[in-house]
């Protein structure tokens, strides 16, 4: 048996097999049950008078309408120091700037990052197609080259790095 048998047969003696008389229904005796039944027009829904398909204004989630007050936003107090804050503020931001200073300070110094530190010299015959930074590479492998070309060039007293010709010997730094 089927859900909506089952559901009919629960349902069926709780149905009420007489008609209730009602604007759109007659009365029919029993005699006359070959009759056929008056025919129940569909309900429709009432027009309302005025109705349009414009569109209706929105009522708001607030206010007066649903008996909530709306609280008016007011700006926020304007923030107020104690003397101890005002001192504490001024402490902490002249420890700030000052560190900030001091490390800038030292930087540029060259305290917190030194260079490398070289021991000793060598000569070293320049080989034509050599540049100063092949020759700062090969002889000082773990260092920054840009460091060891510009050392190399104040050493050996050049303009620029390019004023380097084949068969020169230069004194060449290295980092101990």
């Amino acid at each position: 048996m089927s859900t909506a048998a089952v559901a009919a047969d629960a349902l069926a003696p709780r149905r009420s097999t007489k008609a209730e008389p009602g604007p759109h229904l007659k009365l029919v005796p029993a005699e006359r049950t070959t009759a056929p039944q008056p025919v129940v027009p569909p309900r429709r829904r009432p027009r309302i008078e005025g109705a349009t398909t414009d569109r209706m204004p929105v009522r708001g989630c607030s206010g007066d309408a649903l008996g909530r007050r709306v609280q008016e936003r007011t700006e926020p107090a304007p923030l107020r120091l104690t003397r101890r804050g005002r001192m504490l503020l001024t402490a902490v931001s002249v420890l700030v700037f000052g560190a900030a200073i001091l490390v800038l300070g030292l930087r540029i110094a060259g305290v917190l990052e030194p260079g490398p530190h070289f021991t000793h010299t060598v000569p070293v015959q320049v080989a034509p197609g050599q540049t100063l930074w092949s020759i700062a590479e090969s002889t000082n492998p773990g260092q920054d080259p840009t460091i060891v070309v510009e050392r190399i060039a104040d050493l050996n007293k050049l303009a620029t790095p390019a004023d380097v010709t084949p068969g020169q010997t230069l004194q060449i730094p290295i980092a101990g």
